[in-house]
């Protein structure tokens, strides 16, 4: 009869595990305005050494108006709190959140999972020994190798539990504004702003120019136009003068 995950192939219902026997995961995420960056950095190694710390990441970026550093930081949960107070003397503080992950019950599940796994697997190469036809031996040979991605699956979760667990994380960002570089603005002699004169007057007169020969035909339909009109302006004046 199969049973379900983190009960026991007895059928008995574990009990809750007490405050001590409980696992945490802790982890923050800390940002700090620096004055100094390279100071800093020199801090932070004295602080991970004090405090039985190790840096498992760490990169570097520099960028136009900032200098910033990141790292993630491991630590013995016992030393959790007490490092994380220490960083707030480094600078300015920006940010800071802290999480935890209660994985008690995930844990036990994968640890029952595990036992269960190896049990199967010992009673699969126990039969392998005594199977005599070639499919048997197949048939369980292809069980042993699932059962045992299985347990290699299951154990690495419980490492990686296990490591979050036994060290807390702190993902740290530090980082020092840099001022902007201003470029200089150039001295310009009377001869150069001469020169720069003559050739902007010399622009605006060609753009003139150009504007004009482009607009030709316009200039051509009101030159038509307006001797249209002196020309029917005069017819008129003299049928006035005609008339009694």
């Amino acid at each position: 009869m199969a049973t379900q995950p983190g009960i026991p192939a007895d059928g008995s219902v574990p009990t809750a595990a007490p405050a001590s026997a409980r696992k945490i995961i802790y982890h923050a995420e800390v940002r700090v305005k620096v004055d100094d960056l390279v100071k800093t950095n020199a801090r932070m190694d004295s602080l991970t050494r004090a405090y039985g710390a190790y840096i498992s990441d760490a990169s570097e970026e520099r960028q136009e108006g900032q200098w910033e550093h990141q790292m993630k930081i491991r630590v013995l949960p016992g030393q959790f709190q007490q490092l994380l107070n220490s960083l707030n003397g480094l600078g300015t503080l920006q940010s800071k959140t802290l999480g935890t992950d209660d994985v008690t019950a995930e844990h036990a599940d994968k640890s029952a999972r595990l036992r269960t796994k190896r049990a199967v697997e010992q009673r699969y190469v126990a039969l392998l020994s005594q199977a005599k036809k070639i499919a048997d031996i197949l048939a369980i040979e292809e069980k042993i190798g699932e059962v045992r991605e299985e347990i290699e699956s299951t154990e690495s979760r419980l490492k990686t539990l296990n490591d979050h667990i036994g060290y807390s994380t702190i993902s740290l960002t530090y980082f020092q504004t840099l001022p902007l570089n201003q470029p200089e603005t150039p001295i310009l002699s009377f001869a150069s702003r001469f020169t720069q004169a003559f050739y902007n007057g010399w622009e605006l007169l060609t753009g003139l120019v150009l504007a004009i020969v482009t607009a030709w035909p316009l200039l051509l339909l009101g030159a038509l136009g307006l001797v249209a009109f002196r020309t029917w302006r005069r017819r008129r004046r003299t049928q006035l003068e005609v008339e009694p």
